[in-house]
C-alpha cells in the first residue's frame, strides 16, 4: 500500500504564517534535501530554496528570487516559467546583467533588500541562502554587515502587507533567510523580532524516507519485474536501513545501487555499502566450518569457562548468520558484556574471537576505560568539538572505526568509564551511529561490540566499605547469581542508568574462578611452555618431580587473582630464578640442565650429561 505523501510540519508552519509575517528564518537541517510533490502522487527530491519556493508558488506568490553569496542573484525556475519574464523581474529590479544571473556580492544585498522588499504589484520572494556567510561574526559585524542586517530589522518592521490574488488575500514580500543555527545570524535582528518567524527545520524521519522510498527504488535492476510483496519488503528494507540518515545520503544509496547494479531486493546491501564503504559483506565471507569447530579451540586458550565460550560463540554465529538481525538502523552486529572475577579469561576470550574472525587476535580495537573516567572524556572517543583543541585530528574511537568497521570493538573495564561515556555506548547500543567532533557520522553496523568489567566481585557495605560479594568456594550458579543481582543494581541505582542494561539484554556472560583442576592445567600448560621456549633455543630443562611439587604448591596457593595470579606467581619461582642461573652458568645452545629443587623465589640449577 503505497503512502500518501504529506507535507512536513515545518513547510506547513511556513506556509500558515506567510500572511502574517514579512521575514522567515529557517535553520537546522537546511543542507539536506527535502520532499516535494512534484504532481499528484509524484514525489521527488529538491534542495531546500527549491522546496520553499514550490511552496511560495502554492501560497499565491508570483516569482521566488534566490540570492546566494558569490552568485548574486537569480530566479528559481518552476515548471512553464518563461525566460523572459524571470529575465524581466531581475531587469525591473536593476539586478539584471549577462542572462538570467544577476550581479554578485554582499553589498548588492544591501542595496537591493529594500527594492525587493517595496515593489508593487504581484507578491514576490527573496531567498538568501548560505546567509551566515554574509557575517564574519554574528556578535561582532563589519559596519556593510550591520547596516545590512539593520536595514533588514526595519523594513521588517515597516513594511505592511497588501491583497492580492482572487481572494484578496494578505501578502508581503516575503525575506527567507537560510541559516545552519539561528545563531548565525544578529540576536538583536531575530530575538523579540515579533514581524519575523523562525522555523526549525527537522531531519527527515521514517514517514519521509518511506514517501521517497517508491520513487528512489523504481529505478534499480529488477524492480519492474518485482511482486508487490518483494518491492514492498524492499521498501521496508531501505526505510530501515537508513534510520537516522540524510534524504542526501537516501537518494545518493539510491544512485549508488544503480551505478554498482545492485538489485532492488539486494538494496540493504547497497545501504552498508554506503554506510562503511565495503562491497562485500565480510560477514558472509567467514568460514563458517571454522565457526562450527571452533569450541575446542577457544577452550583452548580460555580454560574452565565453558558457558560462558558456549554464550560467546552463540552471539558470534548470530552476527555470522544474521540470525534476528532486524537490526534497525543498522545496530551493531553482536554485543556481549563479560564480567567476573579479574584473571580468569574475559579479555582472553575477545581476543580469542578476534583470532578466530580475523586470523589475528591484534585486529581487535581496544580501549582502557580507566583512562575514560574525566567528565570530558567523551571527547577523546568522538573528537572535540568546532573551537577547540584536538578538533582537526578527530575522536580515537570514530576514527578507528572509520578505519576498521568491520571489528570486534573492546571497551575494557567499562565500570571506570565516565557516565557521559556510558551515554555514548547507549547510542551504539540503540542506533549503531556516532556522530563525531567533526559533523561525520560513523556506524557500528558491521562491528562485534565487547565489554568486559570486574563488577559484582565487591560490593558495599552498609558502613560504605568495599567488601568480597563472591569468593572461589561458592559454586558457580551462586557466582552467578550474585553478580547479575550486583550488576543489575550498578546501573539501575549508581548509575541511575538501567537502559544501558537493558540494551544488553540476555547478552551478560559471567565468568566463573578460576578452580584448582582447571588452575593446574593452566599451570602445566605455563610451564611446559615456557622449557619448550628454552628447547628452541637448544638450551634443554628438566625438573624434578620434588622442585615440580614445589612450584605448583607456590603458585596455586592463591587463585583469586586467576590465571593473571598464576602467570605472576610463575614468573616469580620459575622464569626469574632460572634466567638468573642460565646466565651465571654462561648458558648457550647445546647446554642441558635440571632443576633440582625450587622454593621461593630460588632454584637449585644441575647441569646435565
Amino acid at each position: 500500500m503505497e503512502i500518501k505523501h504529506q507535507v512536513p510540519r515545518w513547510e506547513r508552519d511556513f506556509e500558515r504564517f506567510l500572511p502574517l509575517k514579512s521575514q522567515f528564518v529557517l535553520s537546522g537541517n537546511v543542507r539536506d534535501l527535502q520532499v516535494v510533490e512534484v504532481q499528484p502522487g509524484i514525489v521527488t527530491a529538491q534542495a531546500l530554496h527549491q522546496c520553499v519556493a514550490a511552496a511560495l508558488k502554492r501560497a499565491g506568490y508570483a516569482q521566488a528570487l534566490l540570492f546566494q553569496p558569490l552568485s548574486g542573484f537569480s530566479v528559481i525556475s518552476s515548471p512553464g516559467a518563461a525566460i523572459d519574464g524571470q529575465s524581466a523581474l531581475l531587469s525591473e529590479l536593476g539586478l539584471a546583467s549577462d542572462g538570467a544571473q544577476g550581479r554578485a556580492g554582499a553589498e548588492l544585498l544591501a542595496s537591493s533588500l529594500s527594492t525587493v522588499v517595496r515593489r508593487q504589484g504581484e507578491p514576490i520572494a527573496l531567498i538568501v541562502d548560505f546567509a551566515a556567510r554574509l557575517l564574519t561574526r554574528p556578535t561582532d559585524p563589519t559596519a556593510a554587515e550591520h547596516h545590512l542586517f539593520t536595514q533588514a530589522l526595519l523594513l521588517s518592521q515597516q513594511v505592511t502587507p497588501r491583497p492580492s490574488g482572487p481572494e484578496r488575500k494578505p501578502f508581503y514580500n516575503t525575506v527567507v533567510w537560510i541559516v545552519e543555527k539561528e545563531g548565525d545570524l544578529p540576536d538583536w535582528f531575530i530575538v523579540g523580532n515579533p514581524r519575523l518567524r523562525h522555523v526549525p527545520v527537522p531531519r527527515p524521519d521514517s514517514r519521509l524516507r518511506r514517501s521517497l522510498a517508491p520513487a528512489l527504488l523504481k529505478p534499480l535492476a529488477g524492480a519492474a519485474q518485482a511482486t508487490p510483496e518483494s518491492l514492498k519488503k524492499a521498501q521496508d528494507d531501505f526505510v530501515d536501513g537508513t534510520e537516522g540518515m540524510l534524504l542526501a545520503d537516501v537518494n545518493a544509496i539510491s544512485v549508488l545501487a544503480r551505478v554498482e547494479g545492485v538489485g532492488v531486493e539486494k538494496i540493504a546491501d547497497a545501504v552498508r555499502r554506503y554506510k562503511v564503504g565495503v562491497t562485500e559483506d565480510p560477514w558472509l565471507q567467514i568460514d563458517r566450518e571454522k565457526i562450527k569447530n571452533a569450541e575446542g579451540f577457544v577452550r583452548q586458550r580460555v580454560k574452565g569457562q565453558s558457558e560462558a565460550v558456549v554464550h560467546m560463540l552463540d552471539i558470534v554465529k548470530r552476527a555470522v548468520t544474521g540470525v534476528g538481525a532486524g537490526r534497525r538502523g543498522g545496530r551493531p552486529r553482536g554485543v556481549a558484556f563479560l564480567a567476573g572475577p579479574t584473571g580468569v579469561g574475559k579479555t582472553e576470550l575477545a581476543k580469542t574471537i578476534t583470532s578466530l574472525l580475523f586470523g589475528d587476535e591484534s585486529a581487535y580495537i581496544r580501549f582502557d576505560m580507566s583512562e575514560f573516567s574525566a567528565e570530558h572524556a567523551d571527547q577523546r572517543l568522538l573528537g572535540a568539538p568546532p573551537g577547540y583543541i584536538g578538533y582537526d585530528a578527530g575522536g580515537e574511537l570514530t576514527n578507528a572505526i572509520r578505519e576498521k568497521p568491520f571489528s570486534v570493538v573492546l571497551f575494557d573495564e567499562i565500570e571506570k568509564a565516565h557516565p557521559r561515556v556510558l551515554d555514548k555506548f547507549l547510542q551504539i547500543l540503540d542506533d549503531g551511529v556516532l556522530t563525531s567532533g567533526r559533523g561525520d557520522r560513523v556506524y557500528f553496523s558491521e562491528a562485534l561490540i565487547v565489554f568486559t568489567s570486574n563488577l559484582g566481585i565487591y560490593k558495599l557495605t552498609d558502613s560504605g566499605e568495599r567488601a568480597l560479594n563472591v569468593s572461589p568456594s561458592e559454586p558457580y550458579q551462586a557466582v552467578k547469581q550474585k553478580v547479575e543481582e550486583e550488576i543489575d543494581r550498578h546501573f539501575k541505582f549508581t548509575l541511575n542508568r538501567p537502559e544501558i542494561l537493558n540494551r544488553m539484554g540476555e547478552n551478560i556472560i559471567v565468568f566463573d574462578f578460576i578452580r584448582e583442576d582447571i588452575a593446574e592445567q593452566i599451570f602445566e600448560q605455563m610451564v611446559r611452555s615456557t622449557l619448550e621456549d628454552l628447547k628452541a633455543q637448544d638450551i634443554t630443562i628438566t625438573m624434578t618431580e620434588e622442585a615440580r611439587a614445589s612450584l605448583k604448591a607456590l603458585c596455586l596457593a592463591d587463585l583469586s587473582n586467576g590465571g593473571r595470579g598464576i602467570r605472576n606467581q610463575v614468573e616469580a619461582n620459575l622464569l626469574n630464578p632460572l634466567a638468573r642461573s642460565l646466565f651465571d652458568a654462561d648458558a648457550g645452545p647445546g647446554c642441558s640442565f635440571t632443576i633440582k629443587s625450587l622454593q621461593a623465589g630460588l632454584l637449585t640449577l644441575e647441569t646435565g650429561r
